[in-house]
């Protein structure tokens, strides 16, 4: 079972940038998809991004529409660590972002919670307008 720590959360203006950090232990995670979901007061849990490696230097990246061109997720497989780069921050981006590890290594961009299996804690982001 792998363990995550999500670091880097806050509170941001409006069009303001943050950088979320998930670091594993317990096991590599280079095999496995990570994914970005976050879960604002009242609402279900929603995917905002996932990324998947493919080997050498190939990764796929999935978004949710609505962070399209503000977000970018990346992993470094050296460091056990993902990422989420939020720019362009908007009111409705406030919730607790949480960090998973998808269940299998085969991964082909499902936003279903399910396909995850282990989780961090969360960090919350709170975007002031």
């Amino acid at each position: 079972q792998v363990q995550l720590v999500e670091s880097g959360g806050g509170l941001v203006q409006a069009g303001g940038s943050l950088r979320l950090s998930c670091a594993a232990s317990g096991r590599t995670i280079s095999s496995y998809a990570m994914g970005w979901f976050r879960q604002a007061p009242g609402k279900e849990r929603e995917f905002v991004a996932a990324i998947s490696w493919g080997g050498g230097s190939t990764y796929y990246a999935y978004y949710t529409d609505s962070v399209k061109g503000r977000f970018t997720i990346s992993r470094d497989n050296a460091k056990n660590t993902a990422y989420l780069q939020m720019n362009n921050l908007k009111s409705e981006d406030t919730a607790v972002y949480y960090c998973a590890a998808a269940r299998r290594q085969l991964y082909s961009g499902s936003s279903a919670p399910s396909d995850f299996g282990s989780w961090g804690q969360g960090t919350q982001i709170t975007v002031s307008s």
